[in-house]
């Protein structure tokens, strides 16, 4: 009887888990990143694994992310349809599957009351919602991370099967994200640090299995690193990202407004007293003290090291950080359940992470800004009105790949990057297997054309004025050789019309 009352909590958290990761499942509109997975994932097995294992003629050729998120997509794909509904669906049960092992990493941790709350706060927190709905491979990371840390804990009881579930999940991990092994090296470190020299005999063994599986995309790394190092849109960190940090973790970004501070200030509060509470619990000598640190550890040294590597490599990108936002839940979860909190300040605290959850979930479901864009109205309201002679441009590959996946039989094109440019990242050959229409130039795209329907982002042309342009080139160009005809505002993108004279 008194299993089936635990499971019966965790089951309602599951459920409210899944409600939050459906909100705008089909209205929510889809954006780059997840426009190339789902043409990526379409692909044959041959086609995934040459443009990631292999280096082509091209060196921009391979995708920098190792392939088994596009097959695990693909095969998804063939039970279940290839839509933005079908692929959403993918990583929210991976998502799901995050919140239980989350409440089984607590659980092994602690005991099932806190177990419960870092399920509960996993389930709402934005930063895992918001990926949990992404069409792209950080709910699997965080998956087979989140399986890695909770074997690692079973596997210190002296089991072999959970050092083999260790190694492998590990492995799976890399190939899922290289970024993966941030979290792995930390995870890895803790026997070290911790002095137990029976552990760590037993972590190397299991890390070598591991390398030994991730062995076939290890031998692709140095070419992967001299394409992140050459053309990866990632700049290098400031020490403003241990405030961003904060905020990813607790309220989500981006928020409007008065909302960023206030949002700030409601994760300042919730992370000092979370601090303050291990503290005294440390000093006090509370039995599960150690542990909560080593949660706390896992919460926040990943960062850091990502932040470190991103010094010489600028590599640090939020969303690699969810498997570490997974032990922040725990560690929060213990230090404001099981460290005897006065009920006011304990209720205080969870009002305040109820309204910082509650903005971001808002600001989830609602936010239409870049990179994000309504590409199925755009399409058809340029479908409708498409004429003889009419060619339809987008200025990059931001706001064309979405509208050709939501709609390839819209003639459409887009000026490809600089070669060999930091945003170089859709190269020949992937646009050849996409099938997509990339121009050189406007020079070339709008020659002969009576009408262009030229798409770009606002950001892009704000890009260029900040900096005392008068417009974007490719709008001056425009300017120059046809008469504007007019100008739409769909959200953060601009369509405008231009007539031959």
């Amino acid at each position: 009887m008194s299993k089936t009352k635990l499971n019966l909590p965790l089951l309602a958290i599951l459920s409210f888990a899944l409600v939050l990761r459906l909100i705008g499942i089909q209205s929510r509109p889809i954006w780059y990143d997840e426009a190339f997975s789902l043409l990526f994932a379409k692909q044959s097995p041959a086609e995934i694994l040459n443009n990631t294992l292999f280096q082509n003629s091209d060196s921009s050729a391979a995708e920098e992310h190792p392939p088994l998120y596009y097959f695990g997509l693909r095969a998804w794909f063939e039970f279940f349809g290839a839509s933005v509904v079908s692929a959403r669906l993918f990583s929210i049960l991976l998502s799901l599957l995050v919140v239980l092992l989350t409440h089984q990493i607590a659980r092994e941790l602690f005991d099932p009351h806190t177990a419960l709350f870092a399920a509960g706060l996993a389930s709402l927190l934005p930063f895992q919602i918001h990926f949990a709905q992404e069409i792209r491979m950080y709910s699997m990371l965080s998956l087979w991370l989140a399986l890695g840390t909770f074997a690692f804990l079973r596997a210190r009881t002296g089991s072999r099967v959970w050092w083999f579930v260790f190694a492998v999940s590990a492995a799976l991990a890399q190939y899922t994200h290289n970024l993966a092994a941030v979290y792995l090296l930390t995870l890895a470190l803790t026997p070290l640090l911790q002095r137990d020299w029976k552990t760590l005999r037993a972590v190397t063994l299991a890390g070598l299995s591991a390398l030994i599986l991730y062995l076939p995309w290890m031998l692709q790394l140095p070419a992967q690193f001299a394409k992140v190092s050459s053309s990866f849109w990632v700049e290098q960190p400031g020490i403003e990202r241990a405030f961003t940090l904060v905020l990813f973790y607790l309220p989500h970004l981006p928020l409007p407004g008065i909302q960023l501070m206030t949002g700030f200030f409601l994760a300042m509060m919730i992370l000092a007293l979370a601090v303050f509470q291990t503290h005294l619990a440390r000093r006090n000598k509370h039995p599960a003290a150690p542990r909560a640190a080593w949660a706390a550890y896992l919460a926040f040294m990943p960062p850091l090291l990502l932040w470190s590597v991103s010094q010489i490599v600028p590599v640090y990108i939020e969303r690699a950080l969810l498997p570490a936002h997974i032990m922040f839940c725990v560690w929060l979860a213990w230090s404001l359940t099981q460290t005897r909190l006065p009920r006011m300040i304990q209720g205080a605290a969870i009002l305040f992470i109820l309204a910082a959850a509650g903005m971001g979930i808002v600001q989830h479901a609602s936010y239409k800004g870049f990179p994000y864009g309504p590409y199925a109205e755009i399409n058809a309201g340029i479908q409708n009105r498409m004429q003889t002679g009419d060619v339809v441009v987008h200025s990059s590959k931001l706001t064309y790949l979405p509208a050709f996946v939501l709609d390839a039989s819209l003639p459409q094109g887009f000026i490809v990057d600089p070669p060999n440019s930091s945003v170089d990242t859709l190269s020949p050959s992937v646009r050849d297997a996409f099938q997509l229409t990339g121009y050189e130039s406007l020079e070339f795209a709008s020659a002969g054309a009576k009408r262009v329907w030229f798409v770009i982002f606002q950001q892009s042309i704000d890009e260029y004025t900040s900096k005392g342009y008068p417009t974007h080139p490719h709008l001056e160009y425009l300017d120059q050789r046809f008469d504007l005809y007019a100008v739409e505002e769909w959200d953060d993108i601009r369509v405008y019309l231009y007539v031959s004279p």
